[in-house]
Order: C-alpha cells, then structure tokens, then sequence
C-alpha cells in the first residue's frame, strides 16, 4: 500500500514537473499591450503635436487605445471637454480607452497643456 503511494506521487510530481516545464516555455516569448498604441515620448513636456506618437491616429469603431509614457515626468491622456481622463500616467505606466462612436476626439496632457493629439474614429 506505501508502495503505491509513492508510485502514484512520484507520477502526480512527474506531470507536474513536464506540465511546469512547458508552460514555461511560453514566458520567453514577447508581452504586447493589449490596444493600438500610443507611445508618450522621450522629452514630450517641451512638445507640441509630436509629444504623442503617432499623432493624429484613427482607428475603427469599438477600438481600444493604449497610451505608454515613454517620458521621465508623469503625463495625462484628456479629452477636450473632459470626454475622458486618464489621470497622472506615470513614468512607464499605460492608459486605456475604448472608442465606442465615431468622431474625431482632440485631447492633451492637462498637466503641459501644450501636448495635443487627435484621435478619428471611423
């Protein structure tokens, strides 16, 4: 009875052992971030429709954004009239939204007010 015991753990280790073994494997492969990316670039705080890239971007209906800050300074992704805002986007941090009508949205980093981009929505 010990015996079979141990057979069937050493068999349960086995499996878990080969089962951790290939799904490690998948964590070499690249992360993406889910949504069409916006990058907020290097130095963004002294720029003005090249803070955002790519500015203008257009995307379909039901899409999703996702803005990086690529910068050292926390920015903020905010429609014009507040349609929407992403608050303080860290250094490194990401920011999503959905679009879920068609439009053309102006928006800019209500901390540098000076950062504008423009996304259409078709």
């Amino acid at each position: 009875m010990m015996r079979l015991r141990h057979g069937v753990l050493a068999g349960l280790l086995g499996l878990t052992l080969a089962f951790g073994t290939a799904c490690s494997k998948s964590t070499t492969s690249p992360t993406t971030t889910s949504g069409t990316p916006v990058s907020i670039v290097r130095g963004a705080t002294i720029l003005t429709t090249t803070a955002y890239s790519p500015n203008p971007i257009s995307v379909a209906v039901g899409a999703t954004i996702t803005w990086t800050n690529n910068d050292t300074t926390a920015h903020t992704s905010t429609g014009i009239n507040v349609a929407w805002d992403s608050g303080s986007i860290a250094p490194g941090a990401t920011f999503s939204r959905t679009f879920p009508t068609a439009g053309t949205f102006a928006y800019l980093c209500t901390i540098h007010p000076n950062m504008v981009g423009t996304v259409t929505v078709q």
